[in-house]
């Protein structure tokens, strides 16, 4: 077995997991982490570099590598955290850069309450709308 397919078992487990099987011990999860542990005893060949640095993060980093099978709310994926950047690597792609530190900062504040409203289910135009209602003098 590869670690590759040890991640599919593992989130295949996610998805099948009850509120209350993650503050219980589970024999499903436990095998995977002795599968893992097996996994890393593996001796990697010197000659591919790029494996073996892998492979050390992965030994450094094991302890992490399955919290989501141990809370609910941790997702097994960063997608999220892909979506939300994406907004301002187009925004620097398009325009090459910011051109003040302040555009930089409002550009920021204003995705994030974009960002926020949409995964919140709410109309962007009226939280914008509320804003400057409420704004400071």
């Amino acid at each position: 077995m590869s670690i590759k397919e040890l991640l599919y078992q593992a989130i295949e487990l996610k998805r099948n997991l009850s509120q209350i099987q993650y503050l219980n011990p589970i024999l499903q999860r436990d095998k995977i982490n002795e599968r893992l542990s097996v996994l890393l005893l593996t001796p990697v060949p010197k000659k591919r570099k790029d494996l073996c640095a892998f492979h050390n993060r992965i030994h450094k980093y094991r302890e992490f590598i399955f919290t989501f099978l141990f809370h609910e709310e941790v997702p097994p994926d960063n997608n999220a955290s892909k979506r939300a950047i994406r907004n301002v690597k187009v925004k620097q792609k398009v325009s090459g850069q910011f051109k003040t530190e302040d555009g930089a900062q409002f550009y920021a504040v204003i995705r994030s309450v974009t960002d926020t409203c949409i995964k919140n289910l709410q109309n962007v135009l009226d939280a914008f709308k509320t804003i400057a209602i409420f704004q400071p003098e």
